[in-house]
């Protein structure tokens, strides 16, 4: 009964994010009910002390990333650089390679530190002209779209600014650049095969005669090409992101040391610095971003930036919400009978690299949240994955980035909210356009199984 308080618990929540309920609402309902089934007395001490507890501890640790990379998103959009990149890219690459030049404006962009949603509603338009000139079917959009932005650029690639690579550094003491090895060998097989699989089917649809599609719902307005930034102005801000983050990840534990002490009046604060360290270079590294855009094109930024960055802080108190309510709801579940039958169940597995990597991918899918199942999945057990590592004498690098990339692997089942946004924008159904994008979800999941065989048979890391 206890094991089935816990599945019915993850299968509700799963059930109402897949109908479109907010998460924020039906987390923390899923959690204490399934506390009421199994002690009503501790529902009321487990929701503060517990799920609130964890849910404001996220948020304490994770909204200044969430908030500055949706605002750093904005404006690389009101300054048009995101136009700018997009359009210098294709001319590099060629309208006629329009799958090859989408993958690769997404992974720029999600790697340089815009947000994934902003990246869906800054390509799509492109991505629609492009396939609409070369005849490609419209619904071989978003798995192109979730092939350059929802996977390796998201987790894999070393240093990557997106949240699903910093969780794990503030469980394992660790930086976003952790096991880079690890990470480009992921990377290159999640775009070798990917791409793949997508010019296949690009073809195959050629041979059969099938083009763009007629009747489509929100095609965008034609893309006109006037007074754009010069692309090597438009990438600085991008490029200032991941540099600094690099230097920042290397400076922040230097300047301040393991932890850091100080008296103001009568006030003792002291800070554990080695988890904050790669979200303070990430913070740092974006603030120095949104510095950037201003300094190249304050005037158009300046004009809109109350309304956007408004839309930024609202979507990204929405996101980490959403995820933090996720959070909690694991940390509840995580203290369950129940749940303690789970984890046996996981600890069977022998390996501690493909333990961790089938836990977090078993609960990202449930959740349909990449950072919301890895916190539920570390909350949970990351002291045993690092029981683990040293007694297989693993370094803990390698576990951040399997547990990143792991993360990234069934996440984007048909209730994930980046797959549901993805589709919407785009006007297709799941029935036409879901079966690729599942395709790209089985490709992640097996490169992190690809980076621990990797790793078993070299030892780099």
């Amino acid at each position: 009964m206890n094991l089935l308080i816990v599945l019915a618990a993850l299968v509700f929540l799963m059930f109402v994010a897949y109908r479109g309920y907010s998460v924020i609402l039906f987390a923390p309902v899923a959690a204490m009910g399934a506390v009421l089934l199994t002690d009503p007395s501790l529902v009321p001490p487990l929701f503060s002390s517990v799920f609130m507890e964890k849910m404001v501890g996220f948020i304490k640790n994770y909204f200044p990333v969430f908030m500055l990379g949706a605002v750093f998103g904005k404006v690389i959009e009101l300054s048009g650089f995101s136009k700018s990149i997009v359009s210098a890219v294709i001319g590099v690459l060629g309208r006629e390679r329009a799958v090859l030049s989408i993958v690769v404006v997404c992974a720029i962009l999600t790697y340089g530190g815009v947000s994934l949603f902003v990246v869906v509603f800054a390509v799509y338009p492109f991505a629609a002209e492009m396939f609409r000139q070369g005849d490609i079917p419209k619904r071989l959009i978003p798995c192109t779209i979730a092939l350059g932005a929802f996977s390796f650029t998201m987790d894999a690639l070393p240093g990557t600014p997106q949240i699903q690579n910093i969780i794990p550094s503030t469980f394992f003491n660790t930086t976003t650049w952790a096991a880079p090895i690890l990470g480009l060998v992921g990377s290159i097989f999640v775009f070798a095969v990917g791409f793949g699989y997508i010019e296949n089917r690009r073809l195959a649809a050629q041979k059969r005669g099938e083009g763009y599609g007629t009747a489509l719902m929100n095609e965008p307005e034609p893309f006109e090409e006037k007074e754009l930034p010069n692309p090597w102005i438009a990438i600085s801000p991008l490029v200032v992101v991941g540099v600094m983050n690099f230097v920042l990840t290397q400076v922040v534990p230097r300047a301040y040391g393991a932890k850091h002490e100080v008296t103001l009046g009568d006030h003792p604060i002291m800070t554990q610095v080695g988890p904050l360290a790669a979200i303070w270079a990430v913070e740092g590294a974006l603030l120095l971003g949104i510095l950037t855009v201003f300094v190249f094109a304050w005037r158009p930024v300046l004009a809109r930036f109350a309304e956007g960055s408004n839309a930024a802080v609202a979507g990204a108190l929405l996101a980490s919400l959403n995820t933090a309510s996720e959070y909690g709801f694991g940390g509840v579940i995580a203290l369950l009978p129940g749940f303690a039958m789970v984890s046996a169940a996981l600890r069977a597995i022998p390996n501690p690299l493909v333990n961790e990597a089938v836990t977090v991918t078993v609960l990202a899918g449930i959740t349909g949240s990449a950072s919301g199942g890895m916190s539920i999945a570390l909350a949970a057990m990351s002291d045993e994955f690092i029981a683990a590592a040293k007694a297989a004498n693993i370094p803990l690098e390698v576990f951040h980035r399997i547990a990143a990339m792991a993360s990234g692997g069934m996440d984007t089942l048909p209730h994930n909210g980046a797959v549901i946004t993805l589709l919407a924008v785009t006007g297709l159904t799941h029935r036409q356009a879901y079966k690729d994008v599942f395709v790209i979800t089985l490709t992640k999941t097996a490169a992190v199984f690809v980076a621990i065989a990797f790793f078993y048979l070299t030892g780099l890391y």
